[in-house]
């Protein structure tokens, strides 16, 4: 296309438009996904504009790199075209997907904090129970709740250090998964007391006297 015809075409463009192409090619960022997807769509910045129901300056703010669209705008646009986004590691390349909607929450229904690692020491109880007599008590009903009690490092330090032993979880569980946990937590401690009992007899409690009726 030679200057002629260009400059016979852009009589016909509104002043934004002029100012984005005079701007020159984008590497790509936003701005290059913006001018995809009206190339995808076939659509001026005014089409795209109603689409989206923002006005035409807005779309050329995009496009030129003023503004960028909010992430829910630029997702509206994306499916509009028949695209999606990925996020991969810049080293690897490997996909990077987002945390999972289902991760655990505390018990008042807050998300836990995307940056630590969640760990299940247990069945929940309130704090200060352990020395009172209705600790079993609690551990019993968390146990028939499925209310699995969990924890976590705020401390930097105390997070670096678990991670060097154990490894940096990829996600939050979900509650389902830290349920099963505790319930296997139960499993490993009954087989430890079993072992414990077994080398040493005289450690298990006694069992509860059966009482028979007397026969007339």
């Amino acid at each position: 296309m030679d200057t002629e015809l260009d400059w016979a075409q852009m009589s016909e463009w509104t002043d934004a438009e002029v100012q984005c192409y005079l701007m020159g090619p984008f590497d790509g960022e936003v701005p290059g996904l913006v001018r995809r997807v009206r190339r995808i769509l076939d659509v001026s910045q005014r089409g795209l504009a109603a689409l989206l129901e923002v006005s035409q300056s807005v779309v050329a703010r995009w496009e030129t790199g003023r503004t960028s669209p909010r992430v829910s705008v630029l997702q509206q646009m994306l499916r509009l075209a028949g695209l999606h986004v990925s996020v991969h590691d810049g080293e690897t390349g490997e996909e990077v997907a987002p945390m999972r909607d289902d991760g655990a929450r505390d018990r008042g229904g807050r998300r836990c904090p995307a940056h630590v690692d969640l760990t299940v020491t247990g069945w929940w109880y309130p704090r200060g129970a352990e020395s009172t007599a209705a600790f079993l008590m609690w551990r019993q009903r968390s146990r028939e709740r499925r209310d699995p009690a969990i924890h976590f490092h705020t401390s930097p330090f105390l997070r670096r250090l678990h991670r060097l032993l154990s490894g940096t979880p990829d996600d939050h569980p979900s509650i389902i998964q830290l349920t099963a946990e505790a319930v296997h937590l139960d499993e490993v401690r009954e087989e430890r007391r079993e072992r414990i009992w077994a080398a040493s007899p005289w450690l298990r409690p006694p069992q509860p006297r059966t009482h028979c009726p007397l026969s007339a």
